[in-house]
């Protein structure tokens, strides 16, 4: 008779889950993905010490003929101002050769933008961490309430995944049919001023990052976003079949035992 509650527990725990744990496995997985996605944007950004990426796009969009400087300089200068984006450098300045004068890259509307820049990629690393220890705490409150965690989590994954997943297919087709128009909403939900509105014929940091290479990047992060959300995804199916397999099997094992009550 004990093996039969058993199996008739194990059958209960198949039925509908109530709202509180699955609320709490959405949430510590959207705390997750939104991890993953601050992490993405910081490995693609940050992953390669030599920003060969970088050099390539400069290469593409011919920076070095529109600023009149050798390559070697153009990315002396990217190492600075990525240096300076992550609060190894205090000050963005940099003298070099551009446009025939040996002078600042940097003028001070630069200065004053990206430091705007730099809280944002600050802010956007605590945000970072906040979500994956939420994401933890939630999980462990998950599993010492003894809920059907094994089976929440993947769902609950796999459900977030999807609305993602459809999110990015429209702000893709968004990006591709006006580029420059989304850009711009970008800098006005994020930016209190206009000091990212730069004139390329004076300006140099623009020159050396055009629009184009913004374009590329977003590509970069989103391609490399969606491979890591679909391998997660992966994981997470195999892992709930095994959950599956494994519940079955236990009560497989158990019917006989009743039948023979």
């Amino acid at each position: 008779m004990e093996d039969y509650n058993i199996m008739e527990e194990k059958n209960r725990s198949k039925g509908p889950v109530s709202v509180l744990p699955m609320a709490a496995a959405a949430l510590a997985m959207l705390f997750l993905i939104l991890a993953m996605l601050l992490t993405v944007f910081w490995a693609v950004i940050y992953g390669d010490s030599k920003y060969r990426f970088y050099e390539k796009e400069y290469e593409k969009y011919r920076v070095t003929e529109s600023l009149g400087m050798k390559l070697e300089d153009v990315m002396e200068v990217t190492d600075h101002m990525m240096a300076y984006l992550i609060g190894e450098e205090e000050e963005l300045s940099i003298v070099t050769d551009v446009d025939g004068q040996t002078q600042d890259f940097f003028n001070e509307q630069d200065r004053l933008h990206m430091a705007d820049v730099r809280n944002l990629f600050l802010g956007g690393l605590k945000l970072r961490n906040l979500c994956a220890a939420a994401s933890v705490l939630l999980i462990a409150g998950l599993i010492a309430a003894k809920t059907d965690w094994k089976r929440l989590l993947p769902r609950a994954y796999l459900w977030a995944v999807g609305i993602l997943l459809v999110t990015a297919a429209l702000l893709a087709a968004a990006f591709s049919v006006d580029f420059t128009r989304c850009f711009t909403i970008f800098h006005e939900i994020f930016f209190t001023n206009d000091l990212w509105m730069f004139n390329p014929s004076e300006d140099y940091m623009i020159r050396m990052l055009p629009e184009g290479f913004f374009f590329d990047m977003t590509v970069r992060i989103g391609l490399t976003f969606v491979g890591v959300l679909l391998g997660g995804g992966m994981i997470m199916a195999v892992f709930a079949k095994i959950i599956k397999w494994n519940n079955g099997k236990i009560c497989g094992t158990m019917l006989p035992v009743h039948r023979r009550l």
